[in-house]
């Protein structure tokens, strides 16, 4: 009875735990790893069942091109792997397993490098790490002292701009370099300034929008084999690089073709996306370590040219750009760094063949980054994206022993280098001077002007309305009909036949002179009248600005003037 009085003078809360002690521990232990497996699958975006269930299918790979591009659909007609299907590896289902294992394991394959230092006109260093078919297949170095052997070498070349912090030694640049060498290629890794290494020897750093390196190191390369086609592929801020530059050259580029590989694309965007989500912002730390750790090899220059305390307080990438990215690059903002080097804003003028390929759950470079209407709009760029892939991973395979990507590079490049069209393209370019590509976005039709002070559209071609290539063309013109007239001259043996090109070359002389002078007045005439619209600016906010101190004057004025024309009645409402 009195067991009974106490297990009802029990509190609820005591009933429940005793409720609860009479349950199994194995129950518990279901239902934690329930839990647990429900926590990977949101948070961490491990989608195991649904890789498990396409593993034999795979993924599609979407592709976005220009429909109406004869060289685009000649190059995917024979790339069975871009029209193909993407399986990944069921046990490293999820974008942060794949981006998170390849970044701690790899499962690169052995590769031995050969190093050669190129020293550019500042006085930096950058090494080239290169790796050719014989150093895969024999295990050694072919060295070639011959330089004619080497002008003479037609061994295509693959250049390689590695990611954020990365180098040759990433997993990512060892599975691709090992593969191409082992394919015929020639593979050069370029390692940005300060890593791989090699000590900074100049104030000058590397940035995600500086492409001036790699400008000089194409040259450089081209200039070294110049009977060797070249490529390049470019990793995640590699890949702006690469992009970027691309853009900016246009056709002036020495590459017969590109690869972008998970490419940021809007550094703006990336930077709101890697800081929106705990899971993006654990990204953002590991980054920051990373660059805080590139900052420590090179204290001694950092600290004299940027803000070191602030770059040792840095808790995320944005914060190690304020403190050394912006001031090193002199920009204004970080948000100005970021918009000026964004490669989006020159994918319309790559006018080279361009394969970008992104996952669709890409951690780190969102997919609300990705221009696809700009890369559809473009006749050379073929965008292909997948729905699982990570950052750089895309491990495919039960054992993960091969990255997608790397394949896809692999055949894209082979059938470009055979392509009819990209020989004919090559032949036309040499026989005539390269013009880039402009966007026709945001910006007006070029103009040409006349003598007539007259301006005809010129479409959206580059025209040749500046002094050098007024001069150029019209003396491209008098040259040939001066041969010609010497020609007829010395055939005929008329003296006064011979005098007449040099007539003729004074007056077209003089005509140029005029269409220069006219060309320059019409620039002048252009900028006057932005700054006469200027002044009325300037004028119009004066006015506006300064009217309280006017108008009180005025009124004191009129009322001394013409106090008794005007009723006190109105003065005095004007007052108050």
């Amino acid at each position: 009875m009195d067991s009974g009085m106490l297990a009802a003078d029990a509190s609820p809360y005591d009933r429940l735990v005793q409720a609860l002690a009479l349950i199994p521990i194995s129950y518990y232990l279901f239902a934690a790893l329930f839990i647990f497996l429900a926590f990977l699958y949101t948070f961490l975006e491990i989608h195991f069942l649904h890789d498990l269930l396409t593993l034999f299918r795979g993924y599609p790979v979407t592709l976005t091109y220009n429909s109406s591009s004869h060289l685009c659909q000649s190059l995917l007609s024979n790339c069975n792997i871009l029209r193909g299907r993407y399986s990944v590896t069921p046990w490293l289902s999820g974008p942060h397993l794949q981006t998170v294992f390849l970044s701690v394991f790899g499962r690169a394959p052995p590769v031995t490098y050969r190093r050669h230092l190129f020293l550019t006109s500042d006085g930096g260093t950058i090494a080239l790490d290169w790796l050719t078919y014989s150093d895969v297949t024999e295990g050694r170095s072919r060295v070639i002292d011959d330089s004619a052997a080497i002008k003479r070498d037609k061994t295509p070349i693959m250049i390689v701009i590695p990611g954020l912090t990365s180098d040759s030694s990433s997993a990512y640049a060892k599975h691709l370099a090992f593969n191409m060498a082992r394919n015929g290629w020639n593979v050069v890794v370029s390692n940005h300034r300060g890593l791989g290494g090699v000590s900074l020897t100049s104030d000058c750093f590397y940035n995600a929008g500086y492409t001036e390196d790699l400008r000089k190191l194409i040259d450089h390369i081209h200039c070294e084999y110049p009977e060797a086609p070249l490529f390049a592929v470019g990793a995640s801020i590699g890949a702006n690089i690469l992009v970027k530059y691309l853009g900016e050259d246009g056709t002036n580029t020495p590459l017969v073709g590109a690869a972008a590989i998970c490419s940021p694309w809007d550094l703006l965007i990336c930077d709101r996306f890697i800081n929106r989500k705990p899971v993006q912002k654990m990204y953002d730390r590991a980054l920051t370590v990373g660059l805080k750790g590139y900052a420590q090899l090179h204290q001694s220059i950092l600290s004299r040219l940027a803000d070191w305390e602030g770059i040792t307080k840095s808790r995320s990438v944005r914060d190690f750009d304020k403190h050394a990215t912006r001031i090193l690059g002199k920009f204004e903002t970080v948000d100005t760094f970021y918009r000026r080097s964004s490669s989006v804003n020159h994918v319309s003028n790559v006018s080279v063949p361009l394969l970008c390929i992104s996952a669709l759950d890409d951690p780190l470079c969102t997919r609300e980054a990705i221009p696809w209407d700009e890369c559809r709009a473009n006749e050379n760029i073929i965008l292909a994206t997948t729905p699982r892939g990570g950052h750089l991973a895309f491990y495919e395979g039960i054992t993960a022993s091969s990255l997608w990507w790397v394949r896809a590079v692999d055949e894209f490049f082979g059938v470009l280098r055979t392509s009819p069209l990209i020989k004919e393209r090559q032949k036309k370019q040499g026989c005539s001077v390269a013009k880039p590509l402009q966007s026709s976005i945001d910006e007006g039709p070029y103009l040409d002007v006349m003598e007539d002070r007259l301006v005809t559209a010129m479409g959206n071609e580059a025209s040749d309305a500046s002094p050098e290539n007024y001069l150029s063309n019209e003396h491209r013109v008098d040259s040939k009909q001066d041969e010609d007239i010497n020609s007829d001259a010395e055939n005929s043996g008329d003296s006064t036949a011979k005098l007449y090109p040099k007539k003729h070359t004074m007056q077209q002389a003089e005509q140029d002179v005029k269409k220069l002078i006219v060309l320059v007045q019409g620039h002048i005439d252009k900028l006057s009248r932005r700054s006469r619209q200027s002044i009325w600016l300037l004028a119009y906010i004066a006015i506006i600005t300064t009217w309280p101190f006017v108008d009180s004057f005025l009124l004191s004025f009129l009322k001394r003037r013409f106090k008794n024309f005007i009723p006190a009645s109105l003065l005095k409402n004007r007052s108050m």
